[in-house]
């Protein structure tokens, strides 16, 4: 049995014709895709956009920081920083040495006052020890020539002296004759012997007067020990004169070298209460201070107002002013830039303490457009 012939071309064109569904899946897809290469090149617009905006931010930033003169950087010192103890325990110190200082010259002024009385009395005793040697010299130069006189005189009445006991000596012989005869009784012999032995004791004390006279020419007529012991005590008193005033003379110099060393520390501590990390060690109340580099310097003036602003440049306000400019130097980094700055110090006076805690403040005025 013969197959009917097939009509392919009419079987090829049904097939090949979409249904409504597919269709409609296209168009959807095609749309999808159209929305999302649009909304990919709007976000690759903005964001293009945002990053020429941030690099043109940053530049206006960088630029702006480059050529202003008037910022500064607040700085939060708290009084258990490492230069502010520092501060602190040169101040004790110094203190400490300063009244050490005051007891040592106190000591001193008490010992130069004590040595100054001692010197005005020996001084008293000099014009006395010199009348008395002059006395004694004057009655030396009027005594000794007669007892001198008196030496010889007694020299010569001792050598009669020792001729009539010559003669006393045949007198006792004389007398023992007569009582071993017995014309005299023992009684009178006694008596004669005792007035003998008078005499020869009279004539032993003449001999010792003869050697005292002697002794008291040699000290009328030469300069004794005794003299040379009064010259000696004069020599010293001398001495201690001078000693002391050499002792009071260093004592005065060590009074005035630390008198000196007191002025020299109290202006040490006079310059030190000028510094913000003594202020900030007192800790009296709480200070608020500013780095300022030196470009900045014509706009750190004592009472120019302070200006805080947010974005660190714009809607500024005014927070302040300027209390005090310290001298020191010193160094930081630049809040910006990242690089180190040398500059100096100010104090502020603020009326809105979380003004310290920016990253800068303007000095004198606002920013320029701002």
């Amino acid at each position: 049995m013969a197959t009917p012939p097939v009509d392919r071309t009419a079987s090829e064109t049904k097939v090949k014709a979409p249904p409504a569904e597919v269709t409609k899946i296209s168009v959807v897809q095609s749309l999808h895709y159209k929305l999302v290469i649009t909304l990919y090149r709007i976000f690759a617009v903005i964001v293009l956009y945002l990053v020429l905006a941030g690099i043109v931010t940053y530049a206006f930033v960088m630029g702006f920081y480059a050529v202003n003169s008037s910022w500064a950087a607040p700085i939060i010192l708290s009084a258990a920083d490492e230069k502010s103890l520092d501060f602190r325990e040169k101040l004790v110190t110094s203190q400490q040495t300063i009244e050490d200082l005051k007891v040592d010259i106190n000591k001193l002024e008490s010992s130069v006052a004590e040595m100054t009385r001692h010197r005005a009395a020996l001084l008293e005793l000099e014009p006395e020890l010199q009348d008395a040697i002059a006395r004694e010299q004057a009655h030396n130069r009027t005594a000794g020539p007669e007892l001198a006189t008196l030496h010889r005189q007694k020299l010569a009445d001792n050598v009669k002296t020792q001729g009539v006991l010559a003669q006393l000596k045949q007198v006792e012989s004389n007398i023992n004759k007569d009582l071993a005869a017995g014309l005299i009784t023992q009684g009178d012999a006694a008596t004669q012997l005792a007035a003998l032995n008078q005499a020869k004791g009279a004539y032993t004390d003449s001999k010792i007067a003869e050697v005292l006279l002697t002794d008291n020419v040699l000290d009328k007529t030469t300069t004794g020990t005794g003299s040379l012991n009064v010259l000696v005590k004069q020599a010293e008193l001398r001495s201690e004169v001078a000693q002391l005033d050499v002792a009071i003379n260093v004592a005065e110099k060590q009074r005035q070298e630390e008198s000196r060393q007191i002025d020299r520390l109290r202006q040490a501590i006079a310059t030190a209460k000028q510094s913000p990390y003594y202020l900030n060690a007192s800790g009296e109340q709480r200070r608020y201070f500013a780095f300022v580099p030196y470009d900045n310097q014509a706009n750190a003036l004592a009472g120019a107002p302070i200006y805080d602003c947010y974005l660190n440049m714009v809607a500024c306000r005014k927070v302040g002013t300027v209390k005090q400019v310290f001298t020191g130097e010193e160094q930081a980094i630049h809040p910006i830039f990242k690089t180190q700055i040398r500059g100096f110090l100010i104090q502020m006076n603020l009326d809105h303490a979380e003004s310290a805690k920016s990253k800068t403040v303007f000095l004198g005025h606002r920013p320029v457009l701002f």
